[in-house]
């Protein structure tokens, strides 16, 4: 009887689904998808294929997307049944997980690994994640990215001007986004306020334990990735001594040369059908001739200013919350 009780034991372990046991939970801007694909080439490490699946940020639903925010993750979504293999139908927006079944099947395929992961940069912004998580995972580990919040604010206008989200110059959409009172998901909200981590941070240290709980600095552990990556794998408790590929880096800072031209394009979406027609290698060269890289966007030193006014009693609260010198982000 015994024996019986024990291998119903063994089978229902099994074929229990696989739960995640860490997050990455932002922020945004920060070299967080570059952190998720190196990640996933840890051999002791299982990630979710599906990144940003923001299932236990509550605000985050379709049903508050702004229509170009709804639209992309249309889109995303059509990637699916070729990113989880499982042979299973894909809702229509099913790249934004709300369902728990639907959650757990992005771990279908975990083995083996140790540490079962996933990253949404939205977390640590969302008022709702930390609780979420902790009520369902209260021993899970945190990872958090932490970046100069202005300059946080300015490398994701540069990904909404790229990506034709807006046609505005920098201070003009900071003046867009200082007098919008919409709570939609969209160009305007929330930009600005991702940036104001104290509180953030606060929720999780207040619902996780801190030795659970690992903070990095973005400007100075992307300065030395391989110890970056070495005590991260240690925090996870996997072979510390594994070194993966870091010569890509994902979603580089760039922008459109005529910003009028690719908002244009952009809205009436032929860039998206160009890329279902044209070969790798004309995308490329058309990018090269639209798009300038990372060396000439520096945000004016003016505009710099006006955010740290913006973010500097926040700046202020989290350096001595956390114990930790951020005069850098007030210069």
């Amino acid at each position: 009887m015994v024996a019986n009780l024990s291998f119903s034991a063994e089978i229902v372990r099994m074929h229990a689904p696989v739960q995640p046991n860490f997050f990455l939970v932002g922020t945004g801007k920060a070299g967080t998808t570059s952190l998720y694909h190196y990640l996933r080439q840890h051999p002791q490490i299982y990630m979710s294929p599906v990144k940003e699946p923001c299932y236990f940020s509550s605000e985050i639903r379709t049903g508050n997307l702004s229509p170009v925010h709804l639209r992309h993750v249309r889109r995303l979504s059509r990637k699916l049944p070729e990113v989880l293999a499982d042979g299973q139908p894909v809702p229509p927006f099913g790249w934004l997980v709300s369902e728990w079944e639907e959650y757990v099947r992005l771990f279908g395929k975990a083995t083996t690994e140790k540490a079962i992961g996933e990253a949404s940069a939205a977390y640590l912004w969302s008022e709702t994640a930390a609780h979420n998580i902790s009520s369902r995972f209260p021993n899970a580990k945190i990872i958090m990215m932490l970046r100069d919040p202005a300059e946080r604010a300015f490398s994701q206008y540069l990904h909404q001007l790229t990506v034709g989200l807006t046609r505005s110059t920098f201070r003009e959409h900071i003046g867009k986004c200082m007098r919008n009172r919409d709570r939609t998901l969209g160009p305007y909200f929330p930009l600005l306020e991702v940036g104001l981590y104290h509180e953030q941070v606060q929720r999780f240290l207040s619902r996780f334990p801190r030795t659970n709980i690992r903070i990095y600095w973005y400007e100075e552990s992307w300065g030395r990735p391989k110890e970056l990556l070495s005590d991260l794998f240690q925090f996870l408790d996997v072979d510390s001594t594994f070194c993966p590929d870091t010569s890509h880096k994902s979603l580089q800072r760039r922008a459109p040369r005529f910003a009028a031209t690719n908002y244009a394009v952009k809205h009436f979406e032929i860039t998206h059908r160009l890329s279902d027609l044209a070969p790798s290698w004309v995308r490329s060269s058309i990018s090269r001739l639209l798009f300038r890289r990372a060396a000439k966007l520096v945000m004016d030193p003016g505009d710099r200013q006006f955010l740290i006014g913006y973010y500097r009693e926040d700046i202020t609260k989290l350096a001595s919350m956390l114990n930790h010198d951020l005069t850098a982000w007030l210069v």
